[in-house]
């Protein structure tokens, strides 16, 4: 996790949404992934032009990402050739423990509107209910949902985005 490694900047970006100040994209020259010599990066939309007129988050990239694309303010391409048929599944799924932290909702709508099944399935879950072990030590370590949450989705310090459905609602539910 870059931000790991330049913690300043990550205080900034915190610190920049929370009192709404302009946000403090970094250029690409200056971000450490990109070649600041590499004569390519002049065509290249800055990040400060492309994510400012979008909705703002808290948190990670400061992008509402499912936000943005529910109210149509993105309309990403779906397949990269037109032939290739998408599928958007409509199903939320509960991960429920009945521990001290809500159940988990997983909504595959808002995941399969960016990504393909076969991104998931069968690595790193298998597609058949039960049959995943979550652990959030391996999701910490990068692996299951921390492939993407905390690398290009929101960070794993948002728990209540997925740690979002109340554990007395699921046994009241399961009593009926």
């Amino acid at each position: 996790m870059r931000w790991l490694r330049r913690p300043a900047v990550y205080v900034a970006m915190l610190a920049a949404a929370a009192s709404a100040a302009p946000l403090p994209w970094l250029p690409l020259a200056a971000d450490g992934v990109h070649d600041p010599a590499a004569p390519g990066l002049a065509f290249l939309q800055q990040p400060a032009e492309a994510l400012a007129p979008l909705p703002r988050d808290s948190a990670g990239n400061l992008v509402r990402w499912v936000q943005a694309l529910e109210s149509g303010a993105i309309a990403p391409r779906s397949t990269l050739l037109g032939h290739t048929p998408v599928r958007v599944l409509d199903q939320d799924i509960i991960v429920s423990r009945f521990r001290s932290m809500p159940a988990v909702k997983f909504p595959h709508r808002q995941h399969t509107h960016w990504l393909d099944c076969s991104n998931c399935h069968p690595f790193p879950f298998a597609d058949k209910a039960g049959a995943n072990k979550l652990s959030m030590v391996a999701i910490l370590n990068g692996e299951q949902c921390g492939l993407c949450h905390g690398a290009v989705a929101f960070p794993l310090t948002e728990c209540n985005r997925c740690h979002s459905v109340s554990n007395e609602a699921l046994k009241r539910e399961a009593a009926k």
